[in-house]
């Protein structure tokens, strides 16, 4: 890493389109990936599993998580911890959804992805 990349604003980070209406700006150590996601109202991740342990927590608005077949609707401040290769997916609520998600090993799978210019994130505002 270099000196450069040691402070970045989020604004600046060129999300990852992880499916319409849903992108993740990721910031990559050596071990581990931090991701602020944002969906778009009513968007929705489709039920996947991957290696990587994944733990999290809402940033603003609402989306219903089913990890392993049991679902919830989550809020702002609610945490969630999905292990290894657990099957979940996401509905964003009507207002949209900002999550925080900690990847372990890294996602090196996202390098694949279209990768838009930066925009504005949905937070901070």
């Amino acid at each position: 890493m270099s000196k450069t990349d040691t402070f970045r604003p989020l604004a600046s980070i060129r999300p990852h389109k992880l499916r319409e209406g849903v992108f993740a700006r990721a910031i990559n150590g050596n071990r581990l990936t931090l991701a602020v996601v944002d969906l778009e109202p009513n968007s929705s991740v489709p039920e996947h599993h991957h290696e990587n342990e994944q733990l999290g927590f809402i940033l603003q608005g609402s989306m219903t998580f089913t990890i392993g077949g049991e679902a919830r609707v989550l809020h702002a401040g609610d945490t969630y911890e999905i292990p290894s290769n657990v099957p979940h997916d996401a509905i964003a609520g009507s207002d949209g959804c900002t999550a925080v998600d900690v990847f372990a090993p890294v996602r090196a799978d996202w390098e694949k992805l279209e990768r838009p210019e930066p925009f504005p994130p949905n937070w901070p505002r």
